[in-house]
C-alpha cells in the first residue's frame, strides 16, 4: 500500500495532470521580469535561495521522470532514494534563468510522457524504500504538489 502524498495538502483539489501541466509555466511567467540578483533572494532566512529553489525542482525533474521511466520499462523495479541536499551541490554552478529552463524543459518531456500513458500504465506499481509501493500516478500528484509547495515559497521571494 502506498503512504499518502506528502504534497498533499499543496495540491488540494485540483486535477492532478492539470497541476503538474500548468504550474511550471506559472512559475516562469512569476520569474520573467525578476533582475538576475532577485534570485539569488531567498523566503525566508536560512533558506534556500529562489536558484537553489529552481536547481531542486529542475533535479527533481530529472530524478522523478526517470524513476517513471525505469518502472514502466521493466519489471520489478525498485527505486533509489537522492537527498536533495547532496543533489543541490551537483548543480549549483547554474544561474536562476538557467536552472528555469531546465525545469520547464524538461517538464514539457515528462508531461508529453504521462499524457500518453493509458490507464495500466498510470497504474503501474513499482517500490520506494521510503514510501512503500507507489504507482506513476501517485508520482504525478507528488510532483505536482511538489511544484506548488516550492512556487508558494517563490511568491513569498517576490
Amino acid at each position: 500500500m502506498s503512504s499518502s502524498n506528502p504534497y498533499a495538502a499543496d495540491l488540494g483539489e485540483r486535477e492532478p495532470m492539470e497541476a503538474f501541466s500548468e504550474t511550471p509555466f506559472r512559475i516562469q511567467a512569476m520569474l520573467e521580469p525578476w533582475p538576475a540578483d532577485r534570485f539569488e533572494r531567498s523566503y525566508a532566512p536560512g533558506k534556500w535561495s529562489a536558484r537553489r529553489i529552481l536547481i531542486h525542482l529542475a533535479q527533481t525533474e530529472l530524478a522523478l521522470g526517470t524513476r517513471v521511466r525505469y518502472a514502466l520499462s521493466g519489471d520489478g523495479y525498485r527505486a533509489q532514494s537522492f537527498s536533495q541536499d547532496a543533489w543541490l551541490p551537483l548543480d549549483e554552478a547554474m544561474d536562476g534563468r538557467m536552472a528555469l529552463q531546465v525545469y520547464t524543459t524538461l517538464r514539457r518531456m515528462n508531461a508529453a510522457m504521462f499524457r500518453a500513458l493509458s490507464p495500466a500504465q498510470r497504474a503501474r506499481a513499482f517500490e520506494h524504500p521510503e514510501y512503500g509501493t507507489l504507482t506513476v500516478e501517485w508520482v504525478i500528484a507528488q510532483m505536482a504538489g511538489h511544484d506548488i509547495h516550492h512556487m508558494k515559497q517563490l511568491e513569498a521571494t517576490r
